[in-house]
């Protein structure tokens, strides 16, 4: 009998986002190039567990940038599903990340502008329509982390 129950064992992989720890650390983030996109902790990938389902490893790509363990459950499942309007909306999300990102890039560069007038000049011309608000603290906490990369990677 232990052959059969072998067959019939559901399969789980090592998960290839955390490694199988269940929680994504700098290392992880680094290796998947996601710097400035993701944080350290709990592994959304496998949920913590650090095994990933075949459906899983079949239906998500192992960086999907909005796949973090800060959404809700259900925008979760979206994304495990490939719901179309979930999916357009985690790329407009990392969308919007990246063009913060190299609004930063240049204006601390060519411009020589420090986080918080970076920030100002961010917010004084952001529609307030927009798909993706920000904070003014976060901002500037977050385009300090984009210059401090920046400027370790000139170095």
């Amino acid at each position: 009998m232990p052959f059969f129950s072998f067959l019939f064992k559901k399969s789980n992989s090592g998960c290839p986002r955390c490694l199988g720890k269940g929680f994504v650390d700098w290392e992880d983030i680094r290796r998947l190039n996601k710097q400035l996109k993701w944080a350290p902790g709990p592994c959304a990938y496998c949920n913590a567990s650090g095994k990933a389902t075949p459906e899983m490893l079949s239906n998500v790509a192992v960086d999907t940038t909005y796949l973090t363990i800060d959404l809700p459950e259900s925008e979760i499942e979206k994304i495990k599903n490939g719901d179309e309007e979930t999916i357009e909306k985690g790329k407009l999300r990392e969308l919007f990340v990246e063009s913060i990102i190299k609004y930063t890039e240049y204006h601390y560069v060519n411009k020589n502008m420090d986080a918080q007038s970076i920030a100002d000049l961010y917010l004084s011309t952001e529609d307030e329509k927009a798909p993706f608000s920000v904070e003014k603290e976060n901002l500037i906490q977050y385009i300090q982390k984009i210059i401090e990369l920046k400027n370790s990677k000139l170095s």
